[in-house]
């Protein structure tokens, strides 16, 4: 049974920086690309970023230069490194196998005040 379990959230000012990481069991974690997510109140989900098995990343425009995405294969987690917040980042933040997705987990929530 896949689970992801999300952590890292919390409520920071605008400027701030925070690092999500998110734990994978249940599936062969080394060989999915794997994605966060956001998930803003009446907005669809959508991808922040992506890292490929062999770590390549990719970036949505609305958070490049801010935001790093990186995983560990040993631990099955995968991280996003948050900077230069601002208060448009507040969502719930998720992350998933981009091209085979799971069940979502619960996500975690970020807020950004400004």
């Amino acid at each position: 049974q896949v689970q992801l379990v999300e952590s890292g959230g919390g409520l920071v000012q605008a400027g701030g920086s925070l690092k999500l990481s998110c734990a994978v069991s249940g599936m062969l974690f080394r060989l999915n690309t794997m994605g966060w997510y956001r998930q803003a109140p009446g907005k669809q989900r959508e991808l922040v970023a992506s890292i490929t098995s062999t770590s390549s990343t990719t970036y949505a425009d609305f958070v490049k230069g801010r935001f790093t995405i990186s995983r560990d294969n040993a631990k099955n987690t995968v991280y996003l490194q948050m900077s230069s917040l601002k208060p448009e980042d507040t969502a719930v933040y998720y992350c998933n196998a981009v091209y085979n997705s799971k069940p979502w987990g619960q996500g975690t929530q970020v807020t950004v005040s400004s």
